[in-house]
């Protein structure tokens, strides 16, 4: 796995818009074996002082072709996507808190029983960032620094959708030619 361009701590945007927070990178996975390698499963694990939390759903792709992770062919030349790892739905949201963070990836090969980590990288989020990431919509981005090998984190606030009189009267319009099918 190459370094990751780009990582996001922040608030799931999907259709589902549960609120939950998320772990997205993106990266070039690749194969040191000339055949290549199928990957089973992929996930993260955040780890800040003694807590621990998985993202264990793992969802990739580019924008708007993103699929539900469930094996991936890696050649040797590599695959770069989008990678999205999400809270399973039985547990409870993780909170960004200030501090150090131990971002590890791990991919389960097809044959293999346990799952090799791929890479470890250190995040750290400031007290101003943990205040703004309490607020809706708020995501942190690292941005990867090649020259001083080292992430660069920033606040990114999402806008919410705002109504407009088009939509309003797209919508009317639609009902409209419902009522009279």
């Amino acid at each position: 796995m190459s370094q990751p361009t780009v990582i996001f701590l922040g608030p799931d945007g999907s259709l589902f818009d549960s609120g939950k927070n998320k772990v997205y990178l993106r990266t070039l996975l690749f194969s040191t074996a000339k055949r290549g390698q199928v990957i089973e499963s992929i996930h993260v694990s955040l780890q800040r002082h003694e807590s621990k939390q998985n993202f264990n759903i793992w969802v990739y792709g580019d924008k708007g072709e993103l699929k539900r992770g469930s094996g991936l062919y890696v050649p040797q030349e590599g695959v770069t996507f989008d990678h999205h790892f999400l809270l399973p739905a039985d547990g409870v949201d993780f909170v960004f808190l200030a501090g150090s963070y131990r971002l590890m990836v791990f991919a389960k090969l097809v044959g293999n029983p346990m799952p090799e980590k791929l890479s470890e990288i250190s995040l750290v989020v400031s007290e101003s960032q943990a205040e703004s990431l309490s607020q809706p919509n708020r995501g942190l981005y690292f941005d990867w620094g090649p020259d001083q090998q080292t992430y660069y984190a920033h606040i990114k606030e999402k806008p919410e959708k705002e109504a407009n009189i088009e939509d309003f009267l797209k919508v009317i319009s639609n009902k409209s030619a419902q009522l009279t099918d």
